[in-house]
């Protein structure tokens, strides 16, 4: 297997994103050294808010994996959850952080300086089955850390009902009381309106710039899509405003000069599923054909807007959405939101990661792969890996059948 490879980035930005990366982290230890509570959770969901509403440190254990990905800590974290019998067969990330935190989590070399120890647990009663799983190890784990037993229902997002919605701000309202009598602090609701209105100014943000993804050539790729990292971890703060907010003026700069991902943008692919963190450059490997990755799945979950003045019902609908966007939708929904992409973004060609690690996103791809022959005449490939674990990939399985599709594609379009 070939050494795991970083993305070539255009974007001026990602170097931005770097020092807003470790800054996230930083401020994560200085937090717990400083006596602010921690809560660790996981992403996309209205809590995330809530945390810094009320001046407390949120930490994303699911979103460490990616970077333990990147900086090949995986293999190591592997061994340890492996060891203690967790199957290769389970989820990536659940492998991961399991490994980390009974393992080399207290490493003074850790990159960015690890993770703080959690001193609340939001464990969700919702998403995907490993999310839940992983958190009630994190309890066995952190027995000293309060828990907050999170429910909410499990609803696709076009069944969705007023119920569901009042029942979510119930539970809302139910962990701001737990937060304020385990940590002592009160939720103001000027506040809470304040960090809404910057989140949802975040969503606004990253609408726009996947809007100028449509763009030909395309100003950026799916080589950069690490700047979701704010949509993750910084949600409700100036920092992602403002960071977004470069990335926009950069992009929408890129667009009007004409400025592409590569000189001469011949291909226009789709990717679904995760990307493979550990070996981002395989976005950078379609160029070499004169193929750019504009657009992808995992890109549309981060994006849900909000309503200032009603932030309580507003986290509550984010709530129940973000996960059926991406690991709980239908079949059906899946394939609509495929082929729209695929019009709005007039995409060639469909890459599909059937992916190891994480079953749910990978169900419906034959459909959703005859859908779009059928009723878009666009052609697509299948490639195996795993979003996490570097052993699950062959490079020369995907080497082989993305060169044959993309001239395929090529001789289709009469180049």
């Amino acid at each position: 297997m070939e050494k795991a490879k970083k993305s070539t980035k255009r974007l001026a930005a990602a170097k931005e994103l770097n020092r807003v990366v470790g800054e996230y982290y930083l401020e994560c230890a200085a937090a717990k050294d400083a006596g602010t509570p921690v809560g660790w959770m996981p992403p996309m969901n209205g809590a995330i808010e809530i945390f810094y509403a009320m001046d407390l440190q949120p930490v994303f254990p699911e979103n460490w994996s990616p970077v333990c990905a990147a900086f090949g800590l995986t293999p190591k974290n592997f061994e340890v959850s492996e060891n203690m019998g967790y199957s290769r067969d389970l989820c990536g990330y659940l492998r991961n952080i399991i490994g980390y935190v009974n393992g080399p989590m207290t490493d003074p070399d850790t990159p960015l300086g690890g993770l703080p120890a959690p001193d609340v647990l939001l464990s969700p009663g919702g998403g995907c089955v490993p999310v839940m799983k992983i958190f009630h190890a994190l309890e066995r784990r952190f027995p000293e850390a309060k828990v907050f037993k999170a429910d909410l229902p499990q609803v696709a997002v076009e069944e969705i009902r007023p119920h569901h919605v009042e029942y979510a701000v119930g539970e809302m309202q139910r962990l701001i009381d737990f937060l304020s009598e385990v940590t002592g602090r009160t939720l103001d609701p000027d506040r809470l309106k304040e960090v809404v209105a910057l989140s949802d100014q975040a969503c606004a943000l990253w609408d726009e710039i996947m809007t100028f993804r449509r763009f030909v050539p395309a100003p950026f790729s799916a080589a950069e899509i690490g700047i979701m990292f704010v949509m993750v971890t910084r949600q409700g703060t100036r920092t992602a405003v403002d960071f977004l907010t470069t990335v926009r003026d950069e992009v929408r700069a890129r667009a009007a000069a004409g400025i592409g991902v590569i000189p001469d943008e011949k291909l226009r692919l789709f990717w679904d599923n995760i990307p493979l963190w550990y070996n981002m450059g395989l976005f950078n490997y379609f160029e070499r054909a004169n193929a750019v990755v504009v657009a992808e799945t995992y890109s549309a979950a981060w994006s849900l807007r909000l309503d200032p003045e009603k932030p309580l019902e507003s986290l509550a609908m984010k709530s129940l959405q973000s996960y059926p966007l991406v690991s709980c939708v239908s079949i059906e929904k899946r394939k609509e939101l495929v082929l729209k992409a695929c019009k709005e973004y007039a995409i060639d060609g469909v890459v599909f990661h059937r992916n190891k690690s994480c079953v749910p996103i990978s169900l419906g791809q034959m459909d959703i792969r005859r859908a779009l022959e059928t009723e878009l005449g666009i052609p697509s490939v299948i490639f195996d890996a795993d979003h996490m674990d570097a052993r699950n990939f062959s490079t020369a399985q995907f080497q082989t059948r993305v060169d044959a599709f993309l001239e395929m594609l090529h001789q289709r379009k009469g180049r």
